[in-house]
């Protein structure tokens, strides 16, 4: 079975013969991303680090979506859209709300957690786990708040 890395990389020929210019800058630009992560970290290419890689690249596209839109750049938030759904292919389905509640209320347990100053901790417990890549620490952040007084 092929890793999400190669299927990416495939993805990039496939796109290039069918002159597909959006896609394949797209795709392009997150192999570079993946590349230098791995040297950055000193480590391999492996499907964690892909997930990793692409789920920041689509984060800060859609911070730069929101931008475009309070700019009035209706051209660029298009161009935005396009390239997120380009990449979320390519992401695994994150873990269902009560799947995310479950994994909080377990990490605040194992931490011992009981003020809002032990947030850190239970965000570092979370990405311990090995499947850290599939959980939205935006939502996770929120969800350990409410429950922490």
């Amino acid at each position: 079975m092929a890793t999400l890395h190669e299927t990416l990389r495939a993805d990039i020929v496939a796109a290039m013969k069918a002159r597909d210019a959006a896609t394949t800058t797209t795709l392009r630009t997150a192999d570079a991303a993946i590349k230098r992560a791995a040297i950055d970290l000193n480590r391999e290419i492996d499907d964690g680090l892909v997930v990793t890689t692409l789920r920041k690249a689509v984060k800060n596209l859609a911070d730069a979506r929101a931008d475009f839109e309070r700019g009035g750049r209706a051209d660029l938030v298009s161009a935005n859209e396009t390239e997120i759904r380009i990449l979320e292919r390519y992401l695994p389905k994150g873990l269902d709300a009560a799947q995310l509640e479950a994994l909080v209320v377990a990490a605040i347990q194992e931490t011992g957690a009981q003020t809002r100053k032990d947030l850190g901790r239970v965000i570092a417990a979370l990405k311990q786990r090995p499947d850290a890549g599939l959980i939205d620490f935006g939502a996770v952040s929120r969800l350990v708040q409410s429950r922490l007084t």
